[in-house]
């Protein structure tokens, strides 16, 4: 399978640069995996859609102000990190632009005084693993010194940081958010808990590589990127109870879409771990744990659409996103939903 399979035309201004003032205010549209069924929504009515003894997992991770802006201390020339993943109190491999300026040896300055860093080798993928120096808790000083990094095709400034947060986020370590739950409020998911749905919690931290372009022309020779997940037991427990029952499983994000399909194909009793996984799932994949999912509109060509395709059908999704492009949805991290549901699951439900 090629990954020009995955291409659809996308006029640059329904890419929504700015979020909604209310988050439950996205328009949402329905796409039935089977039939290929489409309808037309808004997000509030996610509550209709569900049902009681439905699971809904979402990602708790929390974007952390992975963007670093400083200079070269022997030069003072502009130089900037974007943190990646950590590796221990010290250590980080980051992202480095300009890469030229950033190399083994090289000082940089933050905030003078304050924190400092040094490159202490290149990577094979290009990526820099710098140590920086700093006294005091390392996450009060990035709250200080770094910014939240936004996706290349926002260009807008964000007022709110907290817009980029899903409101139940708790655990530091994301470079994005898992933008399909930026949808929910507080409010919103009290109607659903009162209603019967089951919320349980699980963490992926979302790494940048959720960006990268797929190069390979064979989507199969495509690298996929490593992010850390934690599956916790209250988690474990509401699932395998659900599996059990032969009750929906409604995966809020790829993301935890990612860690539950990773789950599940390295253990089918889904109990609790932690650990990195780098699944690529595409047309072809089997799923063994997910029913339905709540996201986004993804880029052309991505791993994100991949996986969405091998959900609900590639004729089917390509189908959606030309009828969504149609009816001028807002697409991607600030833009409006969709729900990948399997009716039939419902009515047997």
């Amino acid at each position: 399978m090629k990954t020009s399979d995955f291409y659809y035309d996308l006029p640059e201004e329904l890419i929504a640069q700015t979020p909604l003032t209310d988050r439950t205010g996205s328009r949402l549209l329905v796409l039935d995996k089977n039939t290929g069924s489409i309808s037309h929504k808004h997000f509030a009515d996610i509550k209709d859609l569900l049902h009681k003894g439905d699971v809904l997992v979402v990602n708790n991770t929390r974007v952390i102000p992975a963007r670093l802006l400083g200079v070269r201390s022997d030069t003072g020339t502009f130089v900037e990190l974007l943190l990646l993943k950590r590796i221990d109190d010290n250590h980080w491999e980051t992202l480095a632009r300009p890469g030229k300026k950033v190399r083994p040896g090289r000082r940089m300055t933050f905030i003078e005084g304050v924190l400092e860093a040094e490159c202490e080798e290149v990577l094979d993928s290009g990526n820099r693993i710098i140590r920086f120096d700093y006294e005091g808790i390392w996450e009060e000083i990035l709250d200080k010194a770094g910014t939240i990094p936004l996706p290349p095709y926002i260009h807008e400034k964000l007022d709110d940081p907290e817009r980029y947060q899903t409101v139940y986020s708790k655990n530091n370590g994301s470079a994005a958010a898992p933008t399909a739950g930026l949808h929910f409020t507080n409010a919103l998911m009290d109607e659903l808990r009162a209603k019967g749905v089951i919320i349980t919690e699980l963490t992926l931290h979302v790494g940048l590589g959720t960006f990268r372009p797929v190069k390979a022309e064979d989507i199969s020779e495509h690298e996929m990127h490593t992010e850390w997940y934690d599956f916790p037991k209250e988690a474990s427990d509401v699932i395998r109870s659900a599996r059990a029952d032969g009750r929906r499983i409604i995966s809020v994000g790829t993301t935890s879409t990612r860690v539950l399909e990773t789950v599940a194909s390295n253990d089918p009793e889904m109990m609790p771990v932690s650990g990195y996984t780098n699944i690529f799932i595409y047309p072809g994949y089997e799923f063994k744990c997910i029913d339905s999912l709540i996201t986004n509109f993804h880029l052309p060509e991505s791993t994100l659409i991949m996986l969405v395709s091998a959900l609900a059908g590639r004729e089917n999704v390509l189908s959606a996103y030309e009828e969504a492009v149609k009816e001028r949805y807002r697409f991607f991290s600030f833009g409006d939903a969709m729900f990948i549901t399997d009716t039939k699951k419902t009515a047997e439900g």
